[in-house]
Formats: structure tokens, C-alpha cells, sequence
């Protein structure tokens, strides 16, 4: 993350970090390399409470993660997380270290770059109930060098998260597109510097009330394969404006503990102890987390941007209720890629909208292909995605996950069982 120490106001500092080609070379040893995770974030295991929170962190109503009595009523039988909640619950995993020569070779990767996800790729493979305790092994799979029109240059990194439930079955597995850019050059070009905070009068937000009260949980009605054609529209969907509040019950509802777990009084010194690169005086001399970029605009603008802004995470759980809400209860939304294209300012609404553009069967599922952005009260298209969702037959039956890879099962059942093997 960024590492600057605050010289002014602008925290205008001396020192520039860049990306070095000995950093490029050594980070390319990490390829491949999967590594259980020792993580512990915030929420280990999913429960009725913490899945509530989430929900309601992201804006999510659906009763089928919120009210027991409905959710057992579905074919559930009891309140589920969303899938999306698997990239915030992670328990310690316990494994063999990564071979010494390597991580000799890549300590201090890549210090004092800034970080930030440009989009993501999620397959789900099973539901996740309370009392479900989720683990992950990680590992980078790709990286990709280029000219960046925001810095210098960028490194692109994709990073593989599997998680897997006590059971060591696998419940999902993440991609996030990573990217690495420098620091100066990011501080100094310029690129947003004419974007204003939007302002709304009372007619632009009754507007987005209406779109807001015409929004549909399509909850326990099914929506059958048979009843869906390519062309069909997924509907419309507002979130916002983005407001400082949105990003803390974001955080609120379990996002943003580990790895650098901001703290409070003794344990914000110890952690200061810990990681002091994350650490950044403010303009009144305060060491705080560097972070706050997303609610602290003299920060944001001093690393590039105008504002402060939202967590790409926060868009993949917008899309993921847009998706939800589409195909209800019955249904499962089984993959979705997506690429961020803008930030998402404070004060920025987003409208979200899809259609279908393919429906076919696989392996007896039946599944529909659709595509969706989100867009700006400029008109700026945020977020493109594509998702493949399973939807119940009227012939064949339930809407049902994908099988999982064989060698990625047998890899999670291997890991699984080293971990409880090092508990003893």
C-alpha cells in the first residue's frame, strides 16, 4: 500500500516509489506457488448475525439471507450467505512455508507501490450456511507488465483465492485482477483532476428513489429456463450516492480486517509496530492507515485521485444482488467476471443494468449467459461483467452448482488435511 510520509498538506514527499525490474524478475517466482492462508479476518464463521450484517453492509434485502422463517420455506431450508460473503470470512489455516529461497528471493516486493483492484472472477461451487467455517490457499497465477496511462507503469498480477469450508469442500474460488502502479508518476500526471464531486437536486434524487422503488426482490417465485429468451432485460438497479456511511457499514458488515487489521489505542500502536509502511501521518501530524483513501479525500487526491472512492469489492457485491434479485431463490449465480473501468467517486450513483445474450444446457444445467454494467450519472460505463447463472427447469429440475475440477478438489482435500494434521 502507500507508503509516503505526509511533507504538506499535499503531502507533496520527496521520495518516489517505483516499479524496478529486479522486483518484476523476483515476483515471477511466486507463480504457481500456492500458500495455505494464516489469515484471520474479522468473521471465521459464517452465523445468522454476521451474514445479516454483510447483507446489510452491501444493500442486499433479500429475505432469504436476513428472516429464517422464509429462508426455510426455500429450498434451502435455512438462511444462506451470499456467495460473495466467501472473499470476507477466513479462518487460519495452518500449512507447510513456502520454500526459503524463495521467500528470501521476494521479501519487500513491490514496497511502497500503490495497490488497487481493477476486477474480479468468481465461480461458486456450494452454498455457505451458518456454522460453516471458511479457509483459503492462495496464489499468484499471472503477471503482465505494461504502460500505464495513470503512472509510469503497471504490473498486473491475478491471484487465486479457493474457499473451502471445514469439510475441505470447495465453495469458491476467486481471481482478482491486481494492479501495481507507481507512485510519483501516479501523484503528478494528473489524469482526474477535472472531475468534480457531484451535487443533486431534489428532483435528481427523486428520481433515483424511483428507480429504487421500482426495484423487485424476486425472492421464491421461479424463474424457469423455459420462460427466459436472449434479448430479455434483467431490469434496472440504483446504488447511491456513494456516501462515507456506505463505505463504513461496508466495513462494518466484515470487509477490510486482514491483512493490515486497522485498530484502535494500544492496539493501533502495536500495529504501527508491526507494519509502519501502512501508516501515514495526516495533515495534523496523526499516523493513520493509508486506507483512508477511501474516505479521505486530501489523502485520495494526494496519490492521484479527486476524491475518495469505493472498494472495488463493493460493485462485485452490487452486481452479485442485481444478479440475485434477477433470478431468485430458486436460481444460483455460478460465475461472473468483471472489469472495472472508473472509479466510483463519493457522491457517484450507479445504475445497473443486463440482458440476456445466450441460453443453453451443460452436463444437465440449464444455463443463462448475461451481461451487465453499471453506469455513472455522467454517462461513464464504471463496470462491464458477464455472468452465468443456473435457473430450475420445468423439465429437468433445480437449478444445481458446478462440479468441482478434480485436481482443484484434490488439492483443497490435500491442503485440508494437512492443516488439521499440523493442529494436532
Amino acid at each position: 500500500m502507500m507508503t509516503d510520509p505526509a511533507q504538506s498538506d499535499e503531502w507533496d514527499a520527496a521520495t518516489s516509489y517505483q516499479i524496478s525490474d529486479a522486483d518484476i524478475e523476483r515476483a515471477k517466482l511466486l507463480l504457481g506457488v500456492d500458500t495455505a492462508s494464516a489469515e484471520r479476518q474479522q468473521n471465521q464463521t459464517a452465523s445468522y448475525d454476521n451474514i445479516f450484517g454483510f447483507v446489510h453492509g452491501v444493500g442486499n434485502d433479500n429475505p432469504l439471507h436476513r428472516d429464517r422463517d422464509y429462508a426455510r420455506s426455500t429450498r434451502w431450508g435455512d438462511i444462506i450467505a451470499p456467495g460473495m460473503m466467501a472473499g470476507i470470512l477466513n479462518a487460519p489455516m495452518r500449512g507447510d512455508p513456502i520454500d526459503s529461497r524463495i521467500k528470501e528471493q521476494t521479501r519487500g516486493l513491490f514496497r511502497g507501490v500503490h495497490v488497487f483492484v481493477s476486477g474480479g472472477n468468481w465461480t461458486w461451487y456450494r452454498p455457505i450456511y451458518a456454522g460453516d467455517t471458511i479457509f483459503m490457499f492462495s496464489g499468484d497465477e499471472s503477471q503482465e507488465v505494461k504502460p500505464s496511462e495513470f503512472s509510469g507503469r503497471s504490473v498486473i498480477r491475478v491471484r487465486r483465492d479457493v474457499k473451502m469450508n471445514q469439510r475441505g469442500e470447495v465453495v469458491a474460488v476467486y481471481r482478482s485482477l491486481r494492479v501495481l502502479t507507481e507512485r510519483k508518476a501516479a501523484r503528478t500526471r494528473g489524469k482526474y483532476s477535472g472531475i468534480e464531486a457531484a451535487t443533486y437536486t431534489a428532483d435528481q434524487i427523486r428520481e433515483i428513489d424511483e428507480i429504487y422503488a421500482a426495484e423487485k426482490v424476486r425472492g421464491r417465485e421461479p424463474r424457469f429456463f423455459e420462460d427466459v429468451q436472449v434479448g430479455d432485460q434483467l431490469g434496472t438497479m440504483a446504488k447511491g450516492p456513494l456516501t462515507i456511511t456506505d463505505v463504513v457499514l461496508f466495513h462494518a458488515g466484515g470487509y477490510g480486517y486482514a491483512p493490515y487489521q486497522p485498530s484502535v489505542g494500544r492496539m493501533s500502536w502495536k500495529n504501527r509496530k508491526r507494519i509502519p509502511a501502512f501508516y501515514v501521518n495526516n495533515e495534523q501530524g496523526i499516523p493513520d492507515v493509508a486506507q483512508r483513501l477511501h474516505w479521505d479525500e486530501k489523502w485520495a487526491r494526494a496519490i492521484g485521485n479527486p476524491m475518495a472512492y469505493d472498494y472495488g469489492l463493493m460493485r462485485e457485491n452490487y452486481l452479485y444482488h442485481f444478479h440475485t434479485d434477477w433470478c431468485g431463490d430458486d436460481g444460483i449465480v455460478v460465475h461472473f467476471d468483471d472489469k472495472v473501468r472508473k472509479f466510483n467517486y463519493i457522491g457517484d450513483t450507479q445504475i445497473i443494468t443486463g440482458e440476456v445474450v445466450a441460453k443453453r444446457t451443460e452436463e444437465g444445467r440449464c444455463l443463462v449467459d448475461v451481461v451487465t454494467r453499471m453506469t455513472n450519472q455522467r454517462g461513464e460505463v464504471t463496470v462491464e461483467a458477464t455472468a452465468i447463472i443456473c435457473l430450475p427447469s420445468r423439465s429437468s429440475g433445480s437449478a444445481l452448482y458446478p462440479p468441482v475440477p478434480v485436481g482443484l478438489e484434490r488439492r483443497a482435500v490435500e491442503l485440508m488435511a494437512r492443516h488439521w494434521e499440523l493442529r494436532r
